[in-house]
């Protein structure tokens, strides 16, 4: 567990896709500072057990009827909710059109658009709205939700998902407007290249590979040769810089901070 960094005591947040990743990171640093959590995933976290902090609650957040009865067992066991880290998401990197004619499976197909689009946006709505309506009632809180760096510049090979984070953007700064007004900030952060990422299994890196028009068996290494070059700290970001920066923007430190989405890119750009 993490350390005590920044005091979160008394903060009941939820975080969808808690069980692996930055997900994993963000649980641990939230209850490392003293925060109660509700994890929601599809996958159990591992070395789980329930305590007077935690709860796990296995969820596709695609469905309303399990997402609203899920927020209310975390306000029962908890009494109240303060934050809400709109974490969970997929993706299946994909072109928009096979140019090499050799893998039409990594080519963009109704079936991965309706499957990001679904998980990332349509997911991350429900789950704002159903909490959302809590923090109303008591005019407080505060919703983070996960972009990407692919939804502010683009991502070659990754266009829909990149959509889907561009539309997270969207969902921040409009929702930061219609909220505000409650007591209610909504910020985004914006991860780049991670030094560790669960969802970068082999058949993606092929995926990817192939997007770029490299052969697909190329090893994963070669996506991160680069880094002294692309990246001007000259390194991948760590998952406990992203957990880092959203204990603070879920605590009264950053009582003034809504709509804006947050890169933690080490300065990372297409420029």
């Amino acid at each position: 567990m993490s350390e005590k960094w920044i005091d979160l005591s008394g903060k009941v947040a939820i975080v969808t896709g808690g069980a692996m990743g930055i997900g994993e990171a963000i649980v641990a640093d939230l209850k490392g500072c003293g925060a109660k959590v509700a994890i929601f995933d599809m996958a159990e976290p591992k070395d789980y057990q329930e305590d007077e902090d935690t709860l796990f609650i296995k969820l596709n957040i695609c469905d309303r009827t399990a997402v609203e009865a899920a927020v209310d067992q975390v306000e029962k066991k908890f009494g109240h909710v303060d934050a809400l880290i709109n974490n969970a998401g997929v993706t299946r990197p994909r072109i928009l059109v096979d140019y090499y004619k050799e893998c039409p499976q990594y080519e963009l197909s109704d079936a991965d658009f309706d499957f990001m689009v679904g998980v990332n946006e349509k997911g991350t709505y429900i789950m704002a709205q159903t909490v959302a309506r809590k923090l109303f009632e008591q005019k407080s809180g505060v919703i983070i939700n996960m972009s990407s760096c692919a939804g502010l510049m683009g991502s070659r090979g990754h266009s829909c998902y990149s959509a889907t984070k561009a539309a997270i953007h969207g969902f921040t700064l409009s929702w930061a407007k219609e909220l505000g007004p409650f007591g209610i900030r909504v910020v985004g952060v914006a991860p780049d290249i991670l030094d560790r990422t669960p969802a970068n299994n082999d058949e993606k890196y092929r995926a990817q590979a192939y997007g770029r028009g490299w052969p697909v068996d190329t090893k994963p290494e070669k996506f991160f040769q680069n880094y002294k070059t692309s990246i001007p700290l000259g390194r991948p970001g760590h998952l406990s810089e992203v957990a880092d920066l959203i204990c603070y923007l879920i605590s009264d430190h950053a009582a003034y901070i809504t709509g804006i989405t947050i890169p933690v890119s080490g300065g990372k750009s297409k420029g």
